[in-house]
């Protein structure tokens, strides 16, 4: 679904531009290699978490980058080729649905977040991240919050983070057709609730989740995590 140029701007995201400040501002104290992190997928019932990570150049420019939830998804295609041909690394990593379901989503995360940066091939100096929560660790973490809308280098990680899950989530949908994965990527949605109720979760949903609890489905049971200690606990 890529293109070569992306599609014109909506007016309404046209002064909602994201910045190099933070970036700029590591840059000059030194930090060499910043990247840029951003997760997509946490809230999904089925499919991966996947975490996006991108180290960007000091020069040069893609216009029309924007957080992804603002961008169409037609929109997000057109962008995937000009950023990572832009950047001067990028990676996707992913925690799939049983590892979701096995270690907990915090853990997925940190899986997640840890394959993406193994796989840029380059020692990171500091991170950018979305939100509150330091999922990186090592003291070399800025959280920024809103950061996806608001850094470039996260709002860059954003969008290769989704077109790459959502691609993952299309291909899903040849072997599930019944939860209509190519329109909602495995988020909750009224097909999606209709499908479970009929025919159960499919061999990538997260069986942890509450919405387990809801299926009138005798086959479907709710994976519940074996605490360390020896005891079980919800996910």
């Amino acid at each position: 679904m890529a293109t070569s140029t992306a599609p014109q701007l909506r007016k309404a995201l046209k002064r909602s531009a994201p910045g190099l400040t933070r970036e700029r501002a590591l840059w000059a104290e030194g930090h060499e290699v910043v990247v840029g992190i951003d997760e997509v997928g946490r809230g999904a019932w089925a499919g991966p978490l996947t975490i996006g990570a991108v180290v960007l150049p000091k020069q040069g420019r893609v216009n029309k980058i924007r957080d992804s939830k603002m961008l169409t998804e037609r929109e997000r295609e057109a962008l995937f080729d000009r950023i990572t041909d832009w950047c001067e690394a990028w990676a996707v990593g992913h925690a799939s649905e049983r590892e979701c379901d096995e270690l907990g989503m915090s853990e997925a995360q940190r899986l997640a977040a840890r394959r993406a940066i193994e796989g840029l091939g380059v020692a990171p100096d500091q991170f950018l991240i979305d939100g509150k929560w330091d999922f990186i660790g090592g003291g070399m973490t800025t959280m920024i919050v809103k950061g996806d809308a608001t850094c470039l280098s996260i709002s860059a990680a954003s969008i290769l983070a989704k077109v790459t899950r959502d691609r993952m989530m299309r291909i899903e949908d040849e072997h599930f057709p019944a939860y209509d994965f190519a329109w909602n990527k495995g988020y909750p949605c009224p097909r999606h609730k209709q499908a479970l109720r009929g025919v159960g979760p499919s061999a990538i949903h997260r069986r942890s989740w509450a919405f387990m609890d809801d299926i009138p489905w005798t086959g479907a049971v709710r994976y519940v995590r074996p605490d360390p200690q020896g005891t079980l606990f919800d996910a």
